[in-house]
């Protein structure tokens, strides 16, 4: 071996030489549209089916490997060819398809998207994501790419993607760490016309980094992907892609200044200028302020005039249902790393520090890459409807006085890729009966209502092939697990040949951390066990996930299963399957019977593995927390408890785990073995018909998109479009406008309100409201008074009240105005109003301004109100 000391190594590229008759497949293959095509799949199988499992289901390594004669064959058989050819032809009507969106009232036919993640989970063979943030990036690309959406993602190539997990002897979970060869990969290196890389850098402290960008094709997708481990870089800064998740602070500060800053340096190196920029969670929040340096660098606008351009253009989605999950850096981080950067954002320190901090006062606090991305951002959205409830909760602070549910957080409930996850049998029942177009249109969803006309005996005869299917992988997943954990080979056989591809089949998948509570159902082991041994409704369990390699409550956790299961010498009954990746999960989603989610309600901002099963006709077993929280009815799956919260977290898991055992032992047990004359469970089948049938349509990644498209990126686009008109001179006029109400709102004050609440009234009849509304300098076209209204609690509160603008009617002099408005209220009982004062004119229409709202009654961020019964009309 020559040591780089001693010899310059110089590398070449070899790929795979193809007999010309063959030459598609390399453009197959390097276009992962073909991991969402089981027919794409099918060709790469048939070429070696042992090299598709040996090189994890990698197409351009397979093809790279494939013996010289095996290649030759295919070219001659007739049969492959003409397979080759029909895929193809599939691929390139997928690449020419109309985009969804310029069919839209709303027109966005130069609407672009830049979608900045810092994992993306598209396929087993590219291990550069971790769970479910990074499948759900995946899942949206390839959504976006079958509705023809004119979107790129950005991201980073990690050199050893994400850690690989084993157990050791105790059940203790292991990492490590496999060095992966792009070369060998469906990836490709960006150049320029005249063949050199394209690089670019950010500054960090002391140097300059050096970055290289890379492309995965996604059906018509492009997915741009940073790599820092150039020769230009030392050997510590290309170390910077190294790991997903790995390292301490300092390293995920150096992560996300190089996916954030250098994502958007990027996509300008190639002549990419998106109107959106979504922020996929907060990792990629340093966009915004690299926005703004550019803005500032070309139009010499003010900070606050190039960051009202910017936020319109900016989309925030928040996955995180708490604080602590969040990235926070300590102050003297921020500033060491930033201090060549914030002069030319015209900020001074302070300035830059307060944009990360809920208390812009409070030097003390984090700088918070949540906060950074809500203040950069004018479109902010939780991933379930729970989820923006809770995030408007967390985040309220930040809009002082503005009631909690009008906080400008929205959601948009995550979904997934219905092709990448449903299983080919029951791809292949659905072409059937309900024909291309649940395929062919993936904008239109009603086709789903047709599963209902599937026959019960097809149906389930696809769901026990899957189930087969699965244990028969499992068995073999177990024994190479238990001898290279030492058991002996033939016990190791017996154990796994236990696992029954007849027993009710229950899947618990998902990260192991603690509040997901995955030993919830140890919590009773006598109760689980008689279940176990039951030999007349025989049920198994297979579970797998990650811990976080730094989380060892997480690890504690995956041990105590472990242990369990030698323990009660129910090793075959409960079964922890390693390394838990796309593969694994899409295995388990398909040929599982249950579903179980055990987290602690509000902890869940989503979770999207129990919508892949649901895909399948897979029933769900859950808290109602995240998404089974808005999806949940009964005739779909079961709910563990009705969405109680505890204070005492052992009396929690004692009630919850009892729940899940009746679940289990009363209601799921009986139900899967109630089997008619032919040995089919009729009422089973029904209720996987009607779980495809209500979730499949409304929980997946292309309603996922549309909505994104017609809340957010329309919405962005053209709040963008307007304010960048004429060299920025709206944003310019917004700013100032925006600095002018700032400057004189002190001056606004109620100083009478009027109206006659004495008498109870009818629904439907009008109460008239009056006020005298002390403006100062402002004008009545600068401001909006309104009418805030609606039902009482009984501290005499509105909850989700509702608004009517009041009109100017008389100006008083002296800065004093008199407003007028109505009320009708349409349903009976207690209610109320208040007033208010927020920004009027065109550019405050659709956002909300943190720290201008003007209630009559200040000291009350939740303002009682002036109380009126109102009763039914006779």
């Amino acid at each position: 071996m020559i040591s780089p000391q001693v010899a310059t190594i110089r590398s070449f590229k070899v790929v795979p030489s193809l007999p010309e008759p063959l030459q598609p497949l390399l453009t197959i293959a390097n276009n992962l549209w073909w991991s969402w095509h089981p027919e794409a799949v099918e060709l790469f199988k048939r070429l070696g089916r042992d090299l598709w499992e040996q090189y994890h289901h990698n197409p351009v390594r397979l093809l790279g490997n494939c013996p010289q004669e095996v290649l030759n064959e295919a070219a001659q058989d007739e049969g492959f060819l003409t397979s080759m050819r029909r895929v193809q032809d599939t691929l390139c009507r997928h690449l020419e398809r109309t985009p969804w969106h310029t069919t839209l009232k709303q027109d966005g036919r130069d609407m672009s998207v830049a979608y900045f993640c810092t994992e993306f989970g598209l396929t087993e063979c590219l291990p550069i994501y971790s769970g479910g943030l990074g499948c759900l990036a995946g899942d949206h690309l390839k959504s976006a790419a079958e509705l023809g959406m004119p979107l790129v993602g950005v991201g980073l190539l990690y050199r050893h993607g994400y850690f690989q997990q084993y157990l050791n002897a105790d059940g203790w979970q292991q990492e490590y760490y496999p060095d992966l060869d792009f070369s060998t990969l469906p990836i490709t290196r960006v150049r320029d016309e005249e063949g050199r890389r394209v690089m670019v850098s950010v500054q960090l402290p002391g140097r300059e980094v050096y970055i290289g960008v890379w492309k995965v094709r996604v059906g018509s997708i492009d997915l741009y992907l940073l790599d820092t481990n150039t020769p230009e870089n030392n050997e510590e800064d290309r170390g910077i892609t190294g790991q997903l998740y790995g390292g301490d602070m300092e390293m995920r500060i150096k992560q996300e200044i190089v996916l954030g800053i250098g994502g958007v340096r990027a996509l300008a190196a190639l002549g990419i200028t998106p109107s959106v920029f979504h922020m996929n969670e907060g990792h990629s929040a340093f966009l915004a302020l690299e926005r703004v340096r550019v803005l500032i660098e070309k139009y010499d606008m003010s900070f606050d005039q190039a960051r009202q351009f910017a936020a319109a253009g900016n989309v925030f989605t928040t996955h995180t249902p708490v604080p602590a999950g969040i990235d926070r850096f300590p102050s003297e981080m921020i500033e060491r790393y930033f201090k060549p950067f914030h002069g030319a954002l015209r900020l001074d320190m302070e300035g830059l520090l307060a944009l990360g901090r809920e208390n812009v006062f409070d030097k003390n606090e984090f700088f918070s890459m949540a906060i950074l991305a809500i203040r950069t951002a004018d479109w902010c959205n939780g991933v379930s409807r729970l989820h923006g409830e809770v995030s408007r909760s967390m985040w309220h602070s930040i809009w002082p006085g503005v009631p909690e549910f009008e906080v400008p957080i929205g959601h948009v409930t995550n979904g997934v890729h219905a092709r990448s996850w449903l299983s080919s049998d029951l791809i292949q029942l659905l072409d059937r009966y309900l024909g291309s177009q649940w395929q062919n249109k993936p904008a239109d969803q009603t086709v789903w209502r047709s599963v209902k006309d599937l026959p019960d005996e097809e149906l389930w005869r696809v769901h026990e092939h899957s189930r087969h299917r699965l244990i028969v992988w499992a068995r073999r997943r177990l024994c190479q697990q238990l001898e290279a954990r030492g058991t002996n080979p033939k016990k190791a056989r017996t154990i796994s040949d236990r696992l029954d591809p007849n027993a009710l089949t229950v899947g618990f998948a998902r990260r192991f951390a603690t509040y997901k509570r995955a030993n919830l159902l140890l919590r009773d082991s006598g109760r689980l066990l008689k279940m176990l041994a039951s030999t007349d409704r025989p049920i198994q369990f297979l579970i797998a996930g990650k811990a976080h390699p730094a989380d060892g409550g997480g690890k504690e956790l995956i041990r105590q299963l472990v242990h369990f299961a030698r323990q009660s010498n129910a090793g075959h009954k409960l079964v922890f399957i390693e390394n838990y990746d796309i593969d694994v999960a899409r295995h388990l989603v398909q040929g599982c019977d249950i579903w179980l989610n055990t987290p602690r309600r509000g902890m869940e901002a989503s979770g999207t593995s129990g919508m892949k099963a649901a895909l399948n006709g897979v029933l769900n077993c859950s808290v109602l927390d995240g998404w089974w929280d808005e999806a949940y009815q009964t005739d779909l799956g079961w709910a563990i408890g009705r969405g109680e919260t505890y204070d005492n977290p052992d009396v929690q898991d004692d009630i919850e785990s009892n729940a899940l055992y009746d679940l289990l032992e009363q209601h799921i047990l009986p139900l899967f073995y109630d089997r008619d004359q032919h040995g089919y469970p009729r009422q089973w089948v029904a209720h996987m018909k009607k779980c495809m049938a209500a979730l499949a349509p409304v929980f997946n990644t292309n309603r996922m998109v549309r909505e994104y498209t017609e809340k957010f990126y329309l919405s962005a686009h053209h709040r963008a479009k307007m304010l960048g008109q004429n060299n920025m001179e709206y944003a310019i006029a917004h700013a100032s406008q925006t600095q002018r109400l700032r400057s004189a709102w002190g001056q606004i004050g109620f100083e009478e309100a009027h109206a006659d609440t004495g008498q109870p009234m009818g629904v439907e009849s009008t109460l008239e409201v009056s006020a005298v509304v002390r403006l100062g300098e402002l004008s009545p076209e600068d401001v909006r008074v309104q009418v805030y209204w609606g039902l009482l609690n009984n501290d005499s509160h509105i909850t989700h009240g509702g608004t009517t603008d009041m009109k100017h009617a008389e100006d008083l002099g002296q800065g004093r105005h008199r407003f007028v408005g109505v009320v009708k209220p349409v349903t009976s009982g207690r209610h109320g109003f208040a007033l208010r004062v927020i920004p009027g004119g065109e550019h405050f229409k659709q956002i909300t301004v943190p720290g201008m709202i003007s209630w009559d009654k200040p000291d009350q961020v939740q303002p009682k109100a002036i109380i009126a019964d109102v009763t039914v009309k006779n």
